[in-house]
């Protein structure tokens, strides 16, 4: 039998005497990043058995409010992408995508 290939995604969150993050990095070495800092993360886990999805949601204190913005934005828009490819749907994908053109309007971060 091959030996299986690992992949390690590494989160460190360095937290406030509240647990309020102040600071995330992240390590992925098979896409070259070693302990990069961020100031927000979404990470989205299906749980097949109880069928529901788990999620783990961080931002600094230090991310402005229009960079949050920006960050859903470019998140559902990822998103709409991943849909299309895992699903084929052009439909929703199309409606996907005109909700995200919706969504910069509202928050006038459209280009």
């Amino acid at each position: 039998m091959p030996n299986k290939i690992k992949s390690k995604i590494e989160l460190t969150v360095e937290l406030d005497e509240n647990r309020v993050p102040e600071k995330l990095f992240w390590t992925a070495q098979d896409g070259g990043v070693s302990n990069e800092e961020a100031k927000a993360m979404m990470l989205s886990v299906w749980d097949s058995q109880a069928q529901e999805t788990l999620r783990i949601d961080l931002w600094t204190k230090e991310m402005p409010v229009d960079e949050m913005k920006v960050f859903f934005h470019q998140t559902l828009v990822a998103m709409s992408d991943t849909f299309n490819r895992a699903t084929q749907d052009e439909k929703m994908t199309a409606t996907m995508k005109d909700f995200c053109d919706y969504f910069a309007e509202k928050l006038e971060i459209k280009k």
